[in-house]
Protein backbone atom coordinates (compact mmCIF):
# COMPACT_ATOMS: atom_id res chain seq x y z
CA UNK A 1 0.00 0.00 0.00
CA UNK A 2 0.96 3.57 -0.70
CA UNK A 3 2.13 5.50 1.78
CA UNK A 4 -0.10 8.22 2.13
CA UNK A 5 0.69 11.72 0.78
CA UNK A 6 1.99 14.62 2.88
CA UNK A 7 -1.38 16.50 2.14
CA UNK A 8 -3.28 13.42 3.85
CA UNK A 9 -1.08 13.55 6.34
CA UNK A 10 -1.59 17.22 7.19
CA UNK A 11 -4.96 16.58 7.23
CA UNK A 12 -4.57 13.55 9.62
CA UNK A 13 -3.00 15.77 11.73
CA UNK A 14 -5.81 18.42 11.71
CA UNK A 15 -8.20 15.81 12.65
CA UNK A 16 -6.63 15.61 16.01
CA UNK A 17 -7.55 18.90 16.78
CA UNK A 18 -11.15 18.56 15.90
CA UNK A 19 -11.26 14.88 17.26
CA UNK A 20 -10.10 16.24 20.96
CA UNK A 21 -11.38 19.61 21.19
CA UNK A 22 -14.86 18.73 22.69
CA UNK A 23 -13.46 17.81 25.73
CA UNK A 24 -12.70 21.44 26.42
CA UNK A 25 -15.67 22.95 24.91
CA UNK A 26 -18.20 20.09 25.91
CA UNK A 27 -16.68 18.71 29.63
CA UNK A 28 -14.16 21.65 31.18
CA UNK A 29 -16.49 24.64 29.69
CA UNK A 30 -19.97 24.73 28.80
CA UNK A 31 -21.85 21.86 29.55
CA UNK A 32 -20.24 19.43 31.85
CA UNK A 33 -18.86 22.14 34.43
CA UNK A 34 -22.10 23.37 34.78
CA UNK A 35 -23.96 20.16 35.73
CA UNK A 36 -21.67 19.35 38.01
CA UNK A 37 -22.41 22.49 40.39
CA UNK A 38 -26.45 22.01 39.20
CA UNK A 39 -25.87 18.37 40.80
CA UNK A 40 -23.63 19.70 43.75
CA UNK A 41 -26.04 22.04 44.58
CA UNK A 42 -23.46 24.56 46.15
CA UNK A 43 -21.22 27.23 43.91
CA UNK A 44 -18.43 27.42 45.95
CA UNK A 45 -18.51 24.02 47.12
CA UNK A 46 -18.82 23.29 43.42
CA UNK A 47 -15.93 25.17 41.98
CA UNK A 48 -13.80 24.20 44.63
CA UNK A 49 -14.27 20.22 43.33
CA UNK A 50 -14.08 21.29 39.94
CA UNK A 51 -10.64 23.14 41.06
CA UNK A 52 -9.24 20.08 43.10
CA UNK A 53 -10.02 17.69 39.99
CA UNK A 54 -8.68 19.74 37.34
CA UNK A 55 -5.49 20.62 39.42
CA UNK A 56 -5.04 17.19 40.82
CA UNK A 57 -5.06 16.09 36.87
CA UNK A 58 -2.04 19.31 36.11
CA UNK A 59 0.08 17.62 38.86
CA UNK A 60 0.06 14.51 37.36
CA UNK A 61 0.96 15.76 33.81
CA UNK A 62 3.62 18.44 35.04
CA UNK A 63 5.07 15.50 36.69
CA UNK A 64 5.11 12.96 34.01
CA UNK A 65 4.98 15.08 30.58
CA UNK A 66 8.75 15.72 29.77
CA UNK A 67 9.51 12.17 30.83
CA UNK A 68 6.93 11.25 28.39
CA UNK A 69 8.09 13.53 25.69
CA UNK A 70 11.56 12.32 26.41
CA UNK A 71 11.11 8.36 26.49
CA UNK A 72 9.35 9.06 23.00
CA UNK A 73 12.00 11.14 21.77
CA UNK A 74 14.73 7.49 22.68
CA UNK A 75 12.08 5.20 21.45
CA UNK A 76 10.54 6.22 18.63
CA UNK A 77 7.05 4.97 17.92
CA UNK A 78 4.79 7.91 19.30
CA UNK A 79 1.41 6.66 17.11
CA UNK A 80 1.56 3.96 19.80
CA UNK A 81 1.47 6.52 22.74
CA UNK A 82 -0.99 8.26 21.08
CA UNK A 83 -3.45 4.85 21.00
CA UNK A 84 -2.90 4.96 24.21
CA UNK A 85 -3.70 7.97 25.44
CA UNK A 86 -6.33 8.27 23.20
CA UNK A 87 -7.68 4.95 24.85
CA UNK A 88 -7.64 6.71 28.61
CA UNK A 89 -9.62 10.28 26.73
CA UNK A 90 -12.35 7.87 25.53
CA UNK A 91 -12.79 5.62 28.62
CA UNK A 92 -12.76 9.23 30.93
CA UNK A 93 -15.51 10.77 28.54
CA UNK A 94 -17.82 7.47 28.43
CA UNK A 95 -17.85 6.64 32.08
CA UNK A 96 -19.32 10.62 32.32
CA UNK A 97 -22.86 9.09 31.68
CA UNK A 98 -22.76 7.41 35.01
CA UNK A 99 -22.84 10.72 36.95
CA UNK A 100 -26.51 10.56 37.13
CA UNK A 101 -28.71 12.87 39.79
CA UNK A 102 -30.18 9.66 41.64
CA UNK A 103 -26.71 8.13 42.72
CA UNK A 104 -24.12 11.44 41.91
CA UNK A 105 -20.65 10.56 43.44
CA UNK A 106 -18.85 13.72 43.26
CA UNK A 107 -15.10 11.57 43.87
CA UNK A 108 -15.84 9.05 41.21
CA UNK A 109 -17.06 11.86 38.43
CA UNK A 110 -14.26 13.58 38.88
CA UNK A 111 -11.37 10.75 38.85
CA UNK A 112 -13.02 9.82 35.18
CA UNK A 113 -13.30 13.47 34.39
CA UNK A 114 -9.05 13.35 34.86
CA UNK A 115 -8.41 10.54 33.67
CA UNK A 116 -9.76 11.66 30.31
CA UNK A 117 -7.99 14.66 30.55
CA UNK A 118 -4.77 13.57 31.18
CA UNK A 119 -5.50 11.50 28.30
CA UNK A 120 -5.98 14.73 25.97
CA UNK A 121 -3.11 16.12 27.44
CA UNK A 122 -0.40 13.81 26.81
CA UNK A 123 -1.94 12.96 23.30
CA UNK A 124 -2.08 16.55 22.44
CA UNK A 125 1.73 16.61 23.43
CA UNK A 126 2.74 13.61 21.17
CA UNK A 127 0.67 15.03 18.26
CA UNK A 128 1.97 18.88 18.90
CA UNK A 129 6.28 16.72 18.46
CA UNK A 130 4.75 15.56 14.97
CA UNK A 131 4.45 19.20 13.68
CA UNK A 132 7.57 20.27 12.13
CA UNK A 133 7.46 16.47 10.05
CA UNK A 134 4.75 18.31 7.87
CA UNK A 135 5.89 20.94 6.07
CA UNK A 136 9.34 23.12 6.39
CA UNK A 137 10.04 25.65 8.12
CA UNK A 138 8.49 28.45 6.58
CA UNK A 139 4.93 26.65 6.30
CA UNK A 140 4.70 25.38 9.76
CA UNK A 141 2.83 28.80 11.11
CA UNK A 142 0.29 27.99 8.65
CA UNK A 143 -0.22 24.56 9.22
CA UNK A 144 -0.22 25.13 12.94
CA UNK A 145 -2.78 27.75 12.57
CA UNK A 146 -5.13 25.78 10.01
CA UNK A 147 -5.18 23.32 12.48
CA UNK A 148 -6.27 25.36 15.67
CA UNK A 149 -9.01 26.68 13.51
CA UNK A 150 -10.17 22.97 12.25
CA UNK A 151 -10.32 22.39 16.29
CA UNK A 152 -12.41 25.08 16.85
CA UNK A 153 -14.70 23.85 14.54
CA UNK A 154 -15.25 20.64 15.34
CA UNK A 155 -15.48 22.11 19.15
CA UNK A 156 -18.58 24.53 17.76
CA UNK A 157 -20.41 21.71 15.50
CA UNK A 158 -20.13 19.29 19.00
CA UNK A 159 -21.58 22.28 20.94
CA UNK A 160 -24.32 22.73 18.71
CA UNK A 161 -25.00 19.81 18.57
CA UNK A 162 -25.28 18.97 22.18
CA UNK A 163 -27.48 22.52 22.59
CA UNK A 164 -29.80 21.27 19.56
CA UNK A 165 -30.65 17.77 20.11
CA UNK A 166 -29.42 16.62 23.59
CA UNK A 167 -28.74 19.10 26.51
CA UNK A 168 -32.65 19.22 28.59
CA UNK A 169 -32.87 22.67 30.62
CA UNK A 170 -33.12 21.27 34.09
CA UNK A 171 -36.53 23.01 34.22
CA UNK A 172 -38.65 22.59 30.84
CA UNK A 173 -36.74 18.84 29.87
CA UNK A 174 -36.47 20.67 26.60
CA UNK A 175 -32.93 21.51 24.31
CA UNK A 176 -32.28 25.15 23.13
CA UNK A 177 -34.51 24.24 19.94
CA UNK A 178 -37.55 23.25 22.41
CA UNK A 179 -37.40 19.43 22.09
CA UNK A 180 -36.85 16.53 24.23
CA UNK A 181 -33.52 15.09 23.93
CA UNK A 182 -33.27 13.06 20.81
CA UNK A 183 -32.69 9.10 20.87
CA UNK A 184 -35.31 9.11 23.37
CA UNK A 185 -33.14 10.14 26.33
CA UNK A 186 -34.84 11.05 29.67
CA UNK A 187 -35.02 14.49 30.64
CA UNK A 188 -35.96 13.57 34.03
CA UNK A 189 -32.84 11.37 34.62
CA UNK A 190 -31.09 14.15 32.43
CA UNK A 191 -30.07 11.52 30.18
CA UNK A 192 -29.88 13.96 27.40
CA UNK A 193 -27.27 16.13 29.45
CA UNK A 194 -25.12 13.35 30.43
CA UNK A 195 -24.83 11.89 27.10
CA UNK A 196 -21.92 15.15 26.92
CA UNK A 197 -19.88 12.22 28.21
CA UNK A 198 -20.81 9.29 25.48
CA UNK A 199 -20.92 11.90 22.60
CA UNK A 200 -17.87 13.16 23.75
CA UNK A 201 -15.82 9.70 23.40
CA UNK A 202 -18.12 8.77 20.34
CA UNK A 203 -16.85 11.73 18.54
CA UNK A 204 -13.17 11.65 19.11
CA UNK A 205 -12.67 7.65 18.61
CA UNK A 206 -14.93 8.06 15.22
CA UNK A 207 -12.67 11.03 14.37
CA UNK A 208 -9.27 9.92 15.25
CA UNK A 209 -9.85 7.29 12.30
CA UNK A 210 -8.56 9.45 9.32
CA UNK A 211 -5.11 10.58 12.07
CA UNK A 212 -4.84 7.15 12.21
CA UNK A 213 -4.78 5.99 8.54
CA UNK A 214 -3.22 9.13 7.30
CA UNK A 215 -0.39 10.16 9.91
CA UNK A 216 3.11 8.51 9.54
CA UNK A 217 6.14 8.57 12.34
CA UNK A 218 9.16 8.80 10.52
CA UNK A 219 10.59 7.30 14.37
CA UNK A 220 11.49 3.81 14.76
CA UNK A 221 9.26 1.68 16.79
CA UNK A 222 11.82 -0.70 18.37
CA UNK A 223 12.36 0.24 22.22
CA UNK A 224 15.86 -0.11 22.92
CA UNK A 225 17.59 -1.18 26.41
CA UNK A 226 17.69 1.30 29.02
CA UNK A 227 15.53 3.40 26.68
CA UNK A 228 13.51 4.71 30.14
CA UNK A 229 16.69 5.34 32.24
CA UNK A 230 17.98 7.07 29.24
CA UNK A 231 14.70 9.06 28.80
CA UNK A 232 15.01 10.42 32.64
CA UNK A 233 18.62 11.17 32.18
CA UNK A 234 17.86 13.57 28.97
CA UNK A 235 15.14 15.18 30.85
CA UNK A 236 17.55 15.94 33.73
CA UNK A 237 20.24 16.99 31.28
CA UNK A 238 17.54 19.20 29.42
CA UNK A 239 16.19 20.85 32.79
CA UNK A 240 19.60 21.61 33.99
CA UNK A 241 20.74 22.94 30.45
CA UNK A 242 17.66 25.05 30.12
CA UNK A 243 19.96 28.57 31.23
CA UNK A 244 21.97 28.14 28.50
CA UNK A 245 19.67 28.43 26.38
CA UNK A 246 18.09 31.65 27.49
CA UNK A 247 15.64 32.02 24.63
CA UNK A 248 13.99 28.90 24.95
CA UNK A 249 14.15 29.64 28.99
CA UNK A 250 12.26 32.91 28.54
CA UNK A 251 10.11 31.79 26.19
CA UNK A 252 8.73 28.84 28.53
CA UNK A 253 8.39 30.96 31.50
CA UNK A 254 6.49 33.84 28.78
CA UNK A 255 4.11 31.44 27.60
CA UNK A 256 3.54 29.48 30.86
CA UNK A 257 2.35 33.22 32.09
CA UNK A 258 0.40 34.25 29.52
CA UNK A 259 -1.21 31.08 28.43
CA UNK A 260 -2.37 30.73 32.33
CA UNK A 261 -3.85 34.16 32.23
CA UNK A 262 -5.97 33.04 28.83
CA UNK A 263 -7.41 29.89 30.88
CA UNK A 264 -8.42 32.45 33.20
CA UNK A 265 -10.50 34.54 31.10
CA UNK A 266 -11.62 31.06 29.48
CA UNK A 267 -12.60 29.52 32.90
CA UNK A 268 -13.82 32.72 34.47
CA UNK A 269 -15.74 34.57 31.61
CA UNK A 270 -19.18 32.31 31.69
CA UNK A 271 -18.95 32.68 35.65
CA UNK A 272 -18.33 36.83 35.56
CA UNK A 273 -21.14 37.17 32.74
CA UNK A 274 -23.76 35.07 34.96
CA UNK A 275 -22.79 36.76 38.15
CA UNK A 276 -22.28 40.67 36.65
CA UNK A 277 -24.78 40.78 34.07
CA UNK A 278 -27.35 38.46 34.65
CA UNK A 279 -26.79 35.78 32.07
CA UNK A 280 -28.75 32.94 31.43
CA UNK A 281 -26.94 29.21 30.50
CA UNK A 282 -28.51 30.29 26.73
CA UNK A 283 -27.09 33.41 26.75
CA UNK A 284 -23.33 31.89 27.67
CA UNK A 285 -23.98 29.44 25.70
CA UNK A 286 -24.52 31.79 22.56
CA UNK A 287 -21.51 33.71 23.87
CA UNK A 288 -19.45 30.34 23.58
CA UNK A 289 -20.40 30.26 19.96
CA UNK A 290 -19.43 33.44 18.96
CA UNK A 291 -15.85 32.73 20.79
CA UNK A 292 -14.95 29.54 19.47
CA UNK A 293 -16.30 30.87 15.55
CA UNK A 294 -13.80 33.88 16.44
CA UNK A 295 -11.38 32.03 17.58
CA UNK A 296 -11.46 29.55 14.54
CA UNK A 297 -11.66 31.94 11.68
CA UNK A 298 -8.64 34.34 13.18
CA UNK A 299 -6.82 31.03 13.51
CA UNK A 300 -6.54 31.13 10.10
CA UNK A 301 -5.89 34.76 9.39
CA UNK A 302 -3.34 34.11 12.96
CA UNK A 303 -1.53 31.52 10.24
CA UNK A 304 -1.10 33.47 7.54
CA UNK A 305 0.27 36.33 9.78
CA UNK A 306 2.76 34.02 11.24
CA UNK A 307 3.85 33.11 8.01
CA UNK A 308 4.62 36.39 6.90
CA UNK A 309 6.01 38.02 9.97
CA UNK A 310 6.94 35.36 11.96
CA UNK A 311 4.96 34.07 15.72
CA UNK A 312 7.02 36.66 18.21
CA UNK A 313 5.16 40.04 16.76
CA UNK A 314 1.60 37.97 16.86
CA UNK A 315 2.03 36.40 20.02
CA UNK A 316 2.97 40.04 21.25
CA UNK A 317 0.23 41.59 19.83
CA UNK A 318 -2.04 39.44 20.75
CA UNK A 319 -0.61 39.73 24.57
CA UNK A 320 -1.42 43.32 23.81
CA UNK A 321 -5.27 42.99 22.64
CA UNK A 322 -5.92 40.47 25.66
CA UNK A 323 -4.49 42.91 27.76
CA UNK A 324 -6.76 45.88 27.11
CA UNK A 325 -9.65 43.38 27.00
CA UNK A 326 -8.77 42.01 30.53
CA UNK A 327 -8.79 46.36 31.43
CA UNK A 328 -12.27 46.76 29.88
CA UNK A 329 -14.10 44.05 31.49
CA UNK A 330 -13.83 46.14 34.62
CA UNK A 331 -15.71 49.44 32.74
CA UNK A 332 -18.48 46.71 31.81
CA UNK A 333 -21.72 46.16 33.93
CA UNK A 334 -25.59 46.59 33.75
CA UNK A 335 -25.49 49.98 35.04
CA UNK A 336 -22.57 51.74 33.28
CA UNK A 337 -20.59 50.92 30.50
CA UNK A 338 -16.81 52.52 30.44
CA UNK A 339 -18.01 55.36 33.05
CA UNK A 340 -21.02 56.39 30.81
CA UNK A 341 -24.31 55.67 33.30
CA UNK A 342 -26.88 53.51 31.43
CA UNK A 343 -30.61 53.66 31.32
CA UNK A 344 -32.64 50.59 33.08
CA UNK A 345 -33.01 48.13 31.00
CA UNK A 346 -29.98 49.05 28.16
CA UNK A 347 -28.30 46.13 26.70
CA UNK A 348 -25.28 48.38 25.61
CA UNK A 349 -23.26 46.01 28.32
CA UNK A 350 -24.60 42.84 26.64
CA UNK A 351 -23.20 43.72 23.12
CA UNK A 352 -19.80 45.31 25.07
CA UNK A 353 -19.49 41.59 26.43
CA UNK A 354 -20.13 39.95 23.41
CA UNK A 355 -17.72 42.28 21.47
CA UNK A 356 -15.20 41.34 24.29
CA UNK A 357 -15.98 38.27 24.22
CA UNK A 358 -15.12 37.84 20.49
CA UNK A 359 -12.24 39.74 21.06
CA UNK A 360 -10.99 36.82 23.31
CA UNK A 361 -12.29 34.10 20.88
CA UNK A 362 -10.04 35.65 17.99
CA UNK A 363 -6.83 36.60 20.28
CA UNK A 364 -6.90 33.05 21.82
CA UNK A 365 -6.74 31.35 18.65
CA UNK A 366 -4.14 32.98 17.07
CA UNK A 367 -2.24 33.10 20.31
CA UNK A 368 -2.41 29.37 20.94
CA UNK A 369 -1.49 28.21 17.22
CA UNK A 370 1.66 30.92 17.01
CA UNK A 371 2.96 29.66 20.37
CA UNK A 372 2.64 26.00 18.69
CA UNK A 373 4.80 27.00 16.11
CA UNK A 374 7.28 29.56 18.37
CA UNK A 375 7.92 26.26 20.28
CA UNK A 376 8.68 24.46 17.04
CA UNK A 377 11.22 27.53 16.51
CA UNK A 378 12.83 27.62 20.00
CA UNK A 379 13.09 23.72 20.62
CA UNK A 380 16.20 21.09 20.25
CA UNK A 381 15.26 19.56 16.29
CA UNK A 382 16.41 15.98 18.23
CA UNK A 383 14.38 16.31 20.76
CA UNK A 384 11.02 17.69 19.16
CA UNK A 385 8.72 15.54 21.88
CA UNK A 386 10.38 15.99 25.01
CA UNK A 387 10.38 19.77 24.31
CA UNK A 388 6.21 19.46 23.73
CA UNK A 389 6.76 17.79 27.43
CA UNK A 390 8.49 20.77 28.89
CA UNK A 391 5.85 23.05 26.92
CA UNK A 392 3.19 21.10 28.59
CA UNK A 393 4.70 21.25 31.67
CA UNK A 394 5.22 25.19 31.75
CA UNK A 395 1.68 25.33 31.13
CA UNK A 396 0.51 23.36 33.64
CA UNK A 397 2.98 23.85 36.34
CA UNK A 398 1.39 27.42 37.40
CA UNK A 399 -2.16 26.63 36.06
CA UNK A 400 -3.49 27.06 39.45
CA UNK A 401 -1.81 30.81 39.59
CA UNK A 402 -4.65 32.57 37.65
CA UNK A 403 -8.03 30.69 39.55
CA UNK A 404 -6.29 31.25 43.02
CA UNK A 405 -5.58 34.81 42.47
CA UNK A 406 -8.90 35.84 40.70
CA UNK A 407 -10.35 33.77 43.48
CA UNK A 408 -8.43 35.79 46.37
CA UNK A 409 -9.17 39.08 44.44
CA UNK A 410 -12.69 38.29 44.53
CA UNK A 411 -12.89 37.61 48.09
CA UNK A 412 -11.09 40.72 49.01
CA UNK A 413 -12.28 43.13 46.95
CA UNK A 414 -15.91 41.69 47.38
CA UNK A 415 -16.65 42.83 43.79
CA UNK A 416 -16.48 40.37 40.41
CA UNK A 417 -14.98 43.06 38.23
CA UNK A 418 -12.12 43.78 40.30
CA UNK A 419 -11.47 40.36 41.04
CA UNK A 420 -10.43 39.70 37.16
CA UNK A 421 -7.79 42.51 37.44
CA UNK A 422 -4.54 39.83 38.16
CA UNK A 423 -4.99 38.18 34.19
CA UNK A 424 -4.26 42.53 33.90
CA UNK A 425 -0.46 41.66 35.67
CA UNK A 426 0.35 38.13 34.26
CA UNK A 427 -0.31 39.05 30.65
CA UNK A 428 1.80 41.88 31.45
CA UNK A 429 4.65 39.78 33.34
CA UNK A 430 4.00 37.30 30.24
CA UNK A 431 4.74 40.22 27.77
CA UNK A 432 7.80 41.16 29.31
CA UNK A 433 9.29 37.93 29.42
CA UNK A 434 8.45 37.67 25.78
CA UNK A 435 11.39 40.62 25.19
CA UNK A 436 14.41 37.98 25.50
CA UNK A 437 12.73 35.71 23.28
CA UNK A 438 14.87 35.37 19.78
CA UNK A 439 12.43 34.74 16.85
CA UNK A 440 14.54 31.85 15.78
CA UNK A 441 15.92 30.24 19.44
CA UNK A 442 19.08 29.91 19.84
CA UNK A 443 20.21 26.04 18.08
CA UNK A 444 24.05 27.24 18.70
CA UNK A 445 23.10 26.53 22.66
CA UNK A 446 21.26 23.25 22.19
CA UNK A 447 24.41 21.86 19.98
CA UNK A 448 26.64 23.45 22.64
CA UNK A 449 24.59 21.38 25.65
CA UNK A 450 24.83 18.62 23.81
CA UNK A 451 28.68 18.70 23.23
CA UNK A 452 28.93 18.88 27.07
CA UNK A 453 26.26 16.38 27.91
Amino acid sequence: MAAPSLGKRIWGWFFFDWASQPYNTLLITFIFAPYVQEMVGDGSRAQSAWGFGIGAAGIVIALLAPVLGALADTSGNRLTWIKGFSAMYVAGAGMLWFAAPSDFDLVLTLFWFALGMIGMEFATIFTNSMLPDLGPAEKIGRISGNGWAFGYAGGLVALVVMLTLFAESGETGRTVIGIAPVLGLDPEAREGTRFVGPLTALWYAVFMVPFFLWVRDPKPPALPAGAVRRALAEVATTVRHLPRTPSLFAYLGSSMVYRDALNGMYTFGGIYAAGVLGWSVVDVGVFGILAIISGAVFAVVGGRADEAFGPKPVITACILILTGVAVAILFVSPTRLFGVPLAEGSSASDVAFYILGVTIGAAGGVIQAASRTMMVRQADPAKMTEAFGLYALAGKATSFVAPLAIGFATWATGSQQMGVTPLIALFLIGLALLAFVKPDGDRAAWSAARASA
